[in-house]
């Protein structure tokens, strides 16, 4: 028999440092962006993913974090950025400590061209070696649509075409396991046939899973399916079952995500509470 207290043998494994996808708190960072910064930090979040600069300056900015004990190791630019403006938003990464630059979007007139999603794997392969050069970098965040057979790509997945034709050493995937949930797919699949290329997460949940109609226009569907997304740990999210797995890919960040959420704060205090005591 054990002379272990009990207990002793529970898994002790937990998500740490807690990161906030600023995204969330938009609204707030519109008007207040030192300020909102302080209230993240107050919640307990260590680290956060910028989504825009809010027109702040990325020296400015940095200042901002390092007076609240932030890092931020993450952001999240457009894809004409990656295609026009990638210079810049590397020295912007350098001055504000970004590790990662990742894109989260492909427009749906780009999707539904013959070449659309071929043209996006080449531009990610030459920003990512442009960026891995220069010490950051690059990856692609999915939403629904990129785990539905796509007729531009012969009925194949758009996320298996991405993760085949880009080079693992120029393009990580930040997976966001709420939308792979939404699409149907399971993520520990991916983590266990490309165990290499998932870097970060973002850890969103929600209530209820959608009916997803393809023919809809991909952001008025995502306004439609927000509603439903709650708190971390309020939803159907099995959050004991995708986190260690995505460690154990070697996920290095875990980012909390609301789209829509009706009190920012509230949500992303209510997200930290659950996830600081999770363990497994």
């Amino acid at each position: 028999m054990s002379s272990l207290p009990f207990g002793a043998l529970a898994s002790e494994h937990r998500i740490d440092p807690i990161g906030l996808e600023l995204y969330t708190v938009r609204n707030l960072m519109k008007t207040d962006v030192p300020g909102t910064l302080s209230k993240v930090a107050a919640v307990g979040y260590k680290e956060v993913e910028f989504a825009g600069y809010f027109g702040h300056s990325p020296r400015a900015l940095r200042v901002m974090l390092d007076q609240v004990g932030l890092t931020s190791p993450s952001c999240h630019v457009d894809y004409a950025v990656v295609q026009n403006h990638w210079p810049e938003a590397i020295e912007a990464g350098h001055a504000l400590g970004h590790k990662f630059i990742v894109c989260p979007w492909i427009d749906d007139s780009q999707r539904r061209s013959p070449d659309g999603y071929k043209r996006a794997a080449d531009l990610f392969n030459q920003a990512g070696e442009t960026s891995r050069k220069a010490g950051i970098q690059f990856a692609y965040h999915n939403h629904y649509w990129e785990f539905i057979p796509s007729s531009q790509l012969g009925g194949k997945l758009p996320y298996d075409f991405l993760l085949e034709s880009t080079d693992p050493a120029n393009v990580k995937m930040e997976l966001d396991l709420c939308w792979i949930t939404v699409a149907g797919k399971d993520p520990l699949a991916y983590f266990n046939k490309y165990p290499s290329r998932f870097a970060l997460a973002h850890v969103k949940d929600i209530s209820k899973l959608p009916k997803l109609d393809m023919r809809r226009d991909s952001k008025a569907m995502i306004d439609d399916i927000a509603v439903s997304f709650t708190a971390v740990g309020d939803g159907i999210i099995p959050w004991k079952t995708y986190l260690p797995a995505a460690q154990d890919a070697s996920v290095q960040h875990f980012f909390v995500e609301n789209d829509e959420p009706k009190d920012a704060i509230a949500n992303i205090t209510a997200s930290y509470a659950y996830l600081d005591k999770l363990r497994f």
